[in-house]
């Protein structure tokens, strides 16, 4: 069977270049005017997404089972450039998905705030310039009690009530 190569990488390396963007993008255009890389560049690397849901009467109860392919001391995919073909569930965190189903992004996300008129925090990383401020901040998934999606038999046994998801 083959295995896609898991990527080691780190947040910073996401950042490595906001130099090259105008500073403050976020702030003067709206989310369907952003680049890919701006779009990226959103995210705060806190992992919160790539935790499984579950839907209890119409509600979107979040478990802290994680996707296999999390790092938990990242919070990064550790397959983000082939995610889709290889997690057949996984969600496009895109423009349609952040107006249509905003319930399955955590609270602090940023294509969440934004799209309803609300400030980034003052951890993310875009403000702090400092990738490691999300985790600093612990906003991320790092350091929680996590378990991985391959050891879950009932999801119903996992759900969590924490205040940022």
């Amino acid at each position: 069977m083959f295995e896609w190569p898991r990527k080691k990488h780190t947040n910073q390396d996401r950042f490595a270049k906001i130099n090259n963007f105008e500073p403050f993008f976020w702030q003067k255009k709206p989310l369907e005017k952003m680049s890919k890389e701006e779009w990226e560049l959103l995210c705060d690397g806190c992992g919160k997404c790539c935790l499984n849901k579950i839907d209890i009467r119409g509600k979107v109860c979040f478990t802290n089972a994680r996707c296999r392919f999390l790092d938990p001391n990242t919070c990064l995919c550790q397959i983000y450039e082939h995610r889709f073909e290889k997690v057949s569930d996984c969600r496009d965190i895109n423009l349609h998905t952040v107006i249509s189903e905003p319930e399955i992004l955590p609270k602090t996300c940023a294509y969440r705030l934004l799209a309803e008129g609300k400030s980034l925090p003052s951890w993310h990383p875009l403000i702090t310039k400092e990738a490691s401020s999300v985790h600093q901040a612990n906003q991320s998934l790092k350091n929680r009690p996590l378990i991985s999606e391959t050891e879950v038999k009932n999801y119903e046994d996992y759900i969590v009530d924490w205040p940022d998801l």
